[in-house]
């Protein structure tokens, strides 16, 4: 029996699927009953990357046409560093050529860059129509691919353009991540750990549990199930209470203000969005602790499962420190000239704080380099 986990927005809706075999019932999901979330019959632009697809885009497609729908393909290069305008133009021009109509969606295969970029298309072409996410990676199934932020870089920024778009289904299969690159299964583990943190402390304790953690195949089915329904749980709680990220929603965010500006200094090359969201989570406990938020025992107990998950924990060579300072001035959570951190106060609870000097960042941060 597939685990269905409601995301009960007042607008739109929506469940979170999680079932082995999802790929080849996504059609189904999206075309039963009386009310569809997509009317059979129209079309649909499945995006993905080359690898990807080739693994996993024939279930998908065949899923799609018994239900019915008319299919088109587009595929993008993989990499943070196309997550950008010109890929997002390649997907216009797709939907342009099939065409695509109002009553028509754009359905995400990949991971979160893929699932980004497909949902701000679909949030900006005739002014918005449907998206399904059907996330392939670890990170993108227990993060990107729920609640609706979507977006492309900016040279200067990460996900500096972009819009709130919910998607009509999220379906997660998780039997794709036998063929995830441990290093993405690591990355993905970083947004799990971040959940454990801000929200859910038996989820924390669960992973300090486990004997292994740094490879998929360390983990049994009910581990991994365990994992992906507390994770998006935790991230669909915090959805339905702040859509759009007016206040509570901020703390998903923990470990992301450093890590972004360690991703964006890098140029998306050599570290990954898990890793310097490890990163960030370091440093935001750090100054949690030097501020008097948490406790030293707490803060090393979140370094040594990163450590354990085989995540950094401190700076890459070649970070400035200064340069990273001046970055999170250009991160989208600035507010009045103020950098909003999020910071701990125990194993699944933070508090917002825009009262960090950049001092103590400084002071963290060299200690990190």
């Amino acid at each position: 029996m597939p685990s269905v986990i409601p995301v009960p927005l007042p607008a739109q809706p929506y469940d979170i699927v999680i079932t082995p075999g999802g790929l080849g019932e996504v059609g189904a999901w999206l075309g039963q009953g009386d009310r569809p979330l997509v009317k059979p019959g129209q079309p649909l632009l499945v995006v993905s990357n080359p690898v990807i697809f080739k693994h996993y885009g024939q279930p998908l497609v065949d899923s799609l046409i018994r239900q019915g729908y008319r299919v088109d393909i587009q595929l993008l290069p993989a990499g943070e560093r196309y997550k950008t305008l010109n890929s997002v133009q390649k997907l216009y021009d797709a939907a342009y050529r099939c065409p695509l109509e109002r009553q028509s969606a754009m359905v995400a295969l990949g991971g979160g860059v893929i699932g980004d970029m497909t949902g701000f298309a679909a949030a900006t072409w005739l002014r918005g129509l449907g998206v399904v996410q059907v996330p392939t990676s670890l990170l993108a199934m227990v993060d990107a691919a729920i609640g609706g932020k979507t977006g492309v870089n900016h040279p200067q920024g990460k996900n500096l353009i972009g819009a709130f778009h919910q998607p009509r289904l999220v379906m997660i299969d998780p039997l794709v991540l036998h063929t995830l690159p441990p290093r993405q299964w690591r990355a993905g583990l970083a947004e799990v750990i971040k959940y454990g943190v801000i929200w859910d402390r038996p989820l924390f304790e669960a992973l300090e549990a486990a004997p292994h953690l740094s490879y998929y195949g360390d983990l049994g089915d009910g581990q991994l199930l365990e994992i992906l329904t507390h994770s998006c749980q935790a991230k669909a709680e915090v959805v339905c209470q702040d859509e759009r990220e007016g206040g509570l929603r901020a703390i998903l965010n923990y470990g992301h203000t450093i890590g972004h500006g360690v991703e964006s200094l890098m140029h998306y090359r050599g570290v990954n969005h898990g890793e310097a969201v490890a990163i960030g989570m370091v440093a935001a406990g750090q100054i949690a602790v030097n501020l008097g938020l948490w406790d030293v025992a707490s803060a090393q107990r979140q370094t040594d499962l990163l450590q354990k998950v085989k995540l950094p924990t401190q700076l890459p060579q070649g970070i400035g420190v200064e340069d990273l300072i001046l970055s999170l001035r250009h991160d989208k959570k600035v507010k009045s000239g103020r950098i909003n951190f999020i910071l701990p106060e125990g194993i699944g609870q933070v508090r917002i704080s825009d009262q960090v000097e950049d001092a103590l960042v400084r002071s963290v941060l060299m200690a990190m380099a």
